[in-house]
């Protein structure tokens, strides 16, 4: 009886151990389980450079991952060879067990896009984007296949609330900029009024999808920054007018809670703007780059700057809590170290 007793106390002891190594192995610790849900993302990945990161992003154990632009280095009119860029990011093995069980969104920015800080002059634009989709796994009958421009959403939905993410396209009808030939900056603001970002009919469907939103949460996705404009680089500065016209949607629509996630830059910073009317701080989280980033910061100005930049290699981590109305903002690098974590309720 007593030999049957200790057999039964060792199986016992074996089976809790392979319990709790596997928790341990997926990640599974009081402090994950105070989230509902977890994003992460990146951008600027070049995909003959080495990524080191998609082993510590998978051990966030993120709901999703959304890719913010330069998913891949193609400034290209030859569509054969950036579609043999893509497929070298596709069938890279880290990448291809990370996305085994992970969702994948996203969008471009201007390297996948194929032209350097294009728009919609680029004469490709329509081929990229099949290209583009075809790497996400977008299906042949889905919306982004027979429309101009990659702008997408989608519900995530859990026991405790909804996540909705709104992916949209910065370059496919965004006109000229205006170089700036008075200072060192690359671009400076265009006339007030002239030019857009999103162009007309992405606008339109921007409203409409913040208007009729019910989630608790509302991510909206821009490969380039919304808020820094300083740097004289792309922006939403450079047309200001744009800059405006969002706020004034955000401020009159039913969407709770939006945030915006950005890349282009080789850095990672978060800005946050008190936005008259809005009843919620305005954050726009920077996360770039994946394989290389800006390592010889030294400083630019950026008047909405939460703290500080982040030059190393680096992805970004979102974690919702729907009971309290927080989430956890987090600035992560190699062998998961944590640069930099912001938390804000809402």
């Amino acid at each position: 009886m007593r030999l049957l007793k200790f057999y039964f106390l060792l199986i016992t002891i074996v089976i809790s151990c392979k319990f709790h190594d596997k928790n341990k192995a997926q990640g599974l610790n009081n402090q994950s389980n105070e989230y509902d849900f977890t994003i992460a993302f990146g951008s600027c990945n070049n995909q003959v450079l080495k990524n080191n990161l998609w082993d510590d992003i998978e051990k966030n154990n993120p709901d999703v991952w959304i890719w913010g632009g330069d998913i891949i280095y193609s400034d290209t009119e030859d569509m054969a060879y950036m579609k043999k860029n893509y497929q070298t990011q596709k069938n890279n093995p880290d990448y291809k067990k990370f996305i085994e069980n992970i969702p994948v969104l996203g969008t471009w920015d201007d390297h996948d896009y194929g032209l350097n800080d294009g728009g919609k002059e680029y004469i490709k634009k329509a081929e990229a984007q099949q290209l583009l989709l075809d790497f996400l796994d977008v299906s042949k009958n889905d919306i982004r296949r027979k429309r101009e421009g990659v702008y997408y959403s989608k519900n995530f939905k859990t026991d405790k609330g909804i996540i909705k993410i709104i992916v949209l396209d910065t370059r496919y009808f965004r006109t000229a900029l205006t170089p700036d030939t008075e200072t060192k900056k690359r671009y400076k603001s265009n006339p007030y009024g002239q030019g857009t970002i999103l162009g007309l009919e992405q606008w339109k469907w921007l409203e409409n999808e913040l208007n009729t939103s019910n989630a608790t949460f509302n991510i909206i996705v821009s490969s380039i920054q919304f808020l820094s404009s300083e740097h004289g680089f792309e922006t939403w500065g450079t047309m200001p007018h744009e800059v405006d016209k969002l706020e004034q949607i955000l401020k009159t629509s039913k969407a709770k809670n939006t945030i915006i996630l950005s890349g282009d830059r080789h850095i990672s910073e978060l800005s946050k703007k008190n936005v008259e009317g809005l009843n919620y701080p305005l954050i726009d989280f920077t996360s770039s780059g994946l394989t290389h980033s800006y390592s010889s910061f030294k400083s630019e100005p950026n008047k909405y700057r939460v703290d500080t930049v982040v030059s190393e290699k680096s992805f970004g981590i979102l974690q919702f809590n729907f009971e309290n109305n927080t989430v956890l903002m987090e600035m992560k690098g190699d062998n998961n170290n944590t640069y930099y974590n912001y938390k804000i309720t809402y």
